[in-house]
């Protein structure tokens, strides 16, 4: 069985279906050559942030399946140089 994924970026905008998003798992799109994450909480809250760091976009964009990864690395490096 193939999942939709619920995150698709189209040319009004981030269209989210978040009925189809598993909880606590991260969703990436990319619009207008942004780069948005969205997870829904256990509380099925819908969070979603925009990723700054543009080394970070461009990997992301380049490995999107290795997103979580690519986050992880970045909030570890941020975090010990603060």
């Amino acid at each position: 069985m193939v999942l939709e994924y619920p995150v698709e970026s189209e040319s009004e905008g981030i269209k989210l279906r978040p009925e189809k998003m598993v909880v606590d798992k991260i969703y990436h799109c990319v619009y207008e050559d942004k780069i948005f994450l969205f997870y829904k909480d256990e509380q099925e809250f819908l969070h979603c942030y925009e990723v700054e760091d543009p080394l970070a976009r461009k990997e992301i964009s380049e490995n999107p399946d290795q997103l979580e990864s690519i986050l992880r690395k970045y909030m570890e490096s941020n975090y010990n140089t603060n």
